[in-house]
């Protein structure tokens, strides 16, 4: 394998992206009257292999591009079903495979990451086909020294350069697409996306993140974190975590599983920032998988937000203005936090219209988070021949809340995807701080 190539988000675009419309348009003007075939049929087949080339495309230059490509597979959820179909299966590779390294090269990581003899002294087992390869590493299955099964991680050579050629980009792109947006302040966004990102290519700060949660949830219910046992700077040997993964109860899964997924799912992000301080920032399925026992296996932290006083109480006070429908509250307090800039009208009614399709959910006892109302309440938000549309134009992220804001989106995105039904209301009220219960309306029904 060689070193991955900078600019590989423009190289994914390039590759990966006109074929899409190519295909539609071969299939529109040739399906009619290729071998009588209809054109749906080929229309079908062109879609196939242009997911096809989208994951190999996608999945080869791994960095910021593969990152891409997991978020879409996350947020397909909220695309309409014939945009979304033809390439969920394999958006969805992406949560946990890309195509991977060759075993000469990861031979010659280990070597130079634990020693020459790392066959013999460290690793008395390794399987040189990889488990999952995700956007700046891959990990193999091994047995340590001590007996115990391992995930041995090992981060893509000039993945680091990759991602941060990636980023230089996106930071270039983002300041012009800034300018038609009103209300959005990005440099210190991309500043904050930057610095972040490049935390996930330190081993050794991840290790250290992986340790302290599995101190943080040793022995629970709920949670299993595996231990890390050895790090370097470009290799994290780990326990290995035996389960199903959650792309896999997304893909056939019963609704006992779904439901259960769900609630683990939800309820860990919710509870780590209150048990460990720190919030697991990273929510794609890849990684996480239910345990034999019922617990929630967590994987990956090189993408964590230290939270040192727990999520901010302003979020939790802000989503009871909402919900309450406490309109001028919400917008005075969305100010005070620094979502609406100095200067920016915001009409607070059109503000809690805008808002009230993506909160409305946590007023239900349980409610059943579905592809089906994701795609309806992003279709209300973006829709731009109603008024509250020009509302998300002009709100701002503040950088402190990025990361938190991507685990709520894709943390969303995902429990649409699992399709399970979850206590909805009494895990928002009892993990999230801030939340005046006395305040929230009724449940429905």
């Amino acid at each position: 394998m060689t070193d991955i190539p900078k600019g590989s988000i423009a190289r994914a675009a390039k590759l990966a992206g006109l074929p899409v419309g190519y295909a539609g348009r071969v299939a529109l003007g040739v399906g009619k009257r290729v071998g009588g075939r209809p054109a749906e049929a080929v229309a079908a087949e062109l879609q196939a292999r242009t997911a096809e080339q989208l994951f190999a495309v996608l999945g080869t230059l791994k960095g910021g591009a593969m990152k891409f490509g997991q978020a879409l597979s996350v947020m397909e959820a909220a695309m309409p079903e014939e945009l979304a179909g033809p390439y969920r299966a394999t958006l969805t590779k992406l949560q946990e495979a890309g195509p991977p390294m060759g075993a000469d090269r990861v031979h010659e990581i280990l070597a130079r990451e634990l020693g020459p003899r790392w066959a013999s002294t460290k690793l008395v087992e390794f399987d040189d086909t990889p488990a999952a390869s995700a956007s700046i590493g891959q990990v193999h299955r091994g047995i340590w020294r001590d007996g115990r099964e391992v995930a041995v991680k090992i981060q893509y050579p000039g993945a680091a350069e990759a991602l941060l050629s990636d980023l230089n980009q996106l930071s270039r792109v983002a300041r012009v697409a800034g300018s038609w947006v009103p209300g959005i302040d990005v440099k210190p966004i991309m500043d904050e996306l930057k610095a972040r990102m490049s935390e996930e290519l330190d081993y050794h700060l991840e290790a250290r993140s992986q340790r302290h949660f599995a101190a943080a949830f040793r022995d629970d219910d709920d949670v299993l974190v595996p231990d890390v046992l050895v790090e370097s700077s470009h290799v994290i040997v780990t326990e290995w975590v035996d389960g199903t993964p959650l792309s896999a109860i997304i893909r056939e899964g019963t609704q006992e599983q779904r439901d259960e997924a769900a609630t683990l799912y939800l309820e860990f992000l919710l509870r780590a920032p209150n048990v460990a301080r720190m919030l697991h920032a990273d929510p794609h399925p890849g990684n996480f998988r239910v345990t034999a026992d019922g617990r929630l296996g967590v994987l990956d932290f090189g993408a964590v937000n230290r939270l040192p006083d727990g999520l901010p109480h302003a979020i939790g006070r802000l989503l009871t203005d909402g919900l309450a429908g406490e309109a001028e509250a919400l917008e005075a307090g969305l100010r005070g936090e620094g979502f609406i800039r100095p200067g920016v009208d915001i009409d607070p009614d059109a503000l809690l219209e805008y808002l009230g399709p993506l909160v409305e959910p946590i007023l239900h006892e349980e409610f059943t988070f579905s592809r089906e109302w994701l795609r309806g309440a992003a279709a209300t938000v973006q829709d731009p021949r109603k008024p509250q549309f020009l509302v998300g134009l002009k709100l701002n992220l503040p950088p402190e809340y990025l990361l938190i804001h991507r685990v709520w989106l894709g943390g969303i995105g995902v429990l649409s995807q699992v399709g399970g039904t979850v206590p909805l209301r009494e895990m928002i009220c009892a993990y999230l701080p801030g939340v005046d219960e006395d305040r929230l309306p009724a449940a429905p029904g």
